[in-house]
């Protein structure tokens, strides 16, 4: 499916900047411009009569701001276009996703990222629209789930794509994030994560929710996961995860769950 782009930015270099990179990556990623604006309110009303799949979108505008902009087009459009911000600030990127944002990008902005979080708005956001119109779905009004992770290190916002997550962990204030070559800290409530993921994580501890393509297996741990086991004297289980050596313990009240999806 080809995507359909529409440009906002108030500087008319900015925006042939983003038609040139797009032409440059047009065979490796193919797509179509379907307009563009210089002013966010412009844009509302092209947006919404056009029903492009992708918005490439600044943040700071005279009036409306592009953040704005992604809130209100969540707000009046049930089939929302993807968000892809490309600004010069890296400082409203925990805003951006605040209005699901697919991407953020920081000018100046490579060809290679562009194509990138063009591919992935394909693969998986234009992918979800297309099955909830073969399927009817009723909750498009519903807000979409969150694409990313946006996670702070060394002056940094990165975003981390749910799908390099393999667990979540609780400890003390804070969420473990984990990949299979980094952990971050990251501030929540697990339990809404949970219920947030529930479509590809799973409990397998009070503490920790693992993302249910990275289990490999389960095997008897050495010790019980918890002190219930302990004092029952039931076999004790920990989770097997893919690209990382560290196994998660399975408690016993979970161990059915985990046992139903590895079979």
């Amino acid at each position: 499916m080809k995507p359909r782009i529409f440009i906002v930015d108030d500087e008319a270099p900015a925006r042939a900047r983003l038609t040139m990179l797009l032409s440059d990556v047009a065979e490796e990623c193919p797509h179509a411009i379907v307009g563009e604006a210089e002013q966010a309110q412009q844009a509302l009303a092209q947006i919404t009569e056009l029903q492009p799949d992708i918005v490439l979108l600044d943040v700071q505008m005279p009036g409306m701001t592009g953040i704005d902009l992604a809130a209100q087009l969540k707000q009046t459009m049930p089939d929302a276009p993807a968000i892809i911000f490309v600004t010069a600030f890296d400082e409203y990127a925990l805003k951006a996703f605040d209005v699901h944002a697919f991407d953020y990008l920081l000018k100046p902005v490579r060809a290679t990222r562009l194509a990138e979080a063009i591919r992935r708005v394909s693969t998986l956001h234009l992918a979800g629209r297309q099955h909830k119109q073969e399927i009817g779905n009723a909750s498009t009004s519903m807000p979409s789930p969150r694409r990313h992770f946006s996670v702070q290190e060394r002056g940094r916002v990165l975003l981390v794509p749910i799908g390099d997550v393999i667990y979540l962990k609780a400890e003390a204030k804070y969420i473990t994030l984990r990949t299979r070559e980094h952990e971050y800290l990251i501030e929540g409530s697990l339990s809404s994560l949970e219920q947030e993921l529930a479509s590809s994580f799973i409990r397998v501890h009070r503490n920790a929710l693992v993302a249910k393509d990275a289990i490999a297996g389960v095997e008897r741990a050495q010790q019980a996961s918890d002190d219930d086991d302990a004092e029952r004297g039931q076999d004790a289980w920990q989770v097997i995860l893919r690209g990382i050596q560290e196994r998660l313990p399975i408690s016993r009240r979970q161990w059915s769950v985990v046992k139903s999806l590895v079979r």
